[in-house]
């Protein structure tokens, strides 16, 4: 393994620790699950630019790297559900696209048409999940609990229309 792919599987080391974290979330324990969870999303540009500046993308890191990202974002917005903090169905909505949009990719019927890598949407979509999740996670004052809400169904809405773009023909230019 070369050293993009072992950052991408550092980040996934992220997952537990936060999840443990927020198993009794104290605000000193939630502040350091925001930490942790900040630390681990960042190293997905880090990887990624690794990759392609020093020449070593490989089949292993374009596998490893969108599945890291799912299991970093769904994990804590799993614990964000138990702590009763976002909604179920919400959760779900995001669920439901990460797994749609994964079999799309994968899928051999689709093999013969170009699949587009991550766009600005599905970045933007990536952010605004991070930010909304942190926000969640993190002890604020009660004044600032529906800013999160508001990141998260922002984010929940980000996601589909990312989605809904990723799998959209382009429009081909009339010969």
């Amino acid at each position: 393994m070369n050293l993009p792919t072992w950052i991408t599987v550092s980040r996934l080391l992220g997952v537990p620790a936060v999840l443990i974290l927020l198993l009794n979330p104290t605000p000193y324990r939630a502040w350091i699950a925001v930490g942790v969870f900040l630390v681990a999303a960042s190293t997905d540009w880090v990887d990624g630019y690794l990759a392609r500046r020093l020449d070593q993308v490989t089949d292993l890191g374009k596998f490893l790297d969108p599945l890291v990202d799912k299991l970093l974002v769904l994990a804590p917005l799993l614990a964000l559900i138990e702590l009763d903090r976002v909604p179920a169905w919400g959760v779900f909505l995001i669920l439901a696209r990460e797994l749609a949009i994964s079999g799309w990719r994968v899928n051999p019927a689709f093999q013969s048409q170009s699949v587009p890598g991550a766009n600005i949407w599905g970045k933007a979509k990536t952010v605004l999940q991070i930010t909304a999740i942190a926000f969640l996670m993190a002890p604020l004052p009660i004044t600032w609990q529906p800013v999160g809400l508001i990141l998260f169904w922002l984010s929940v809405l980000m996601t589909w229309i990312s989605g809904i773009l990723y799998v959209v023909p382009r429009s081909q230019p009339q010969s």
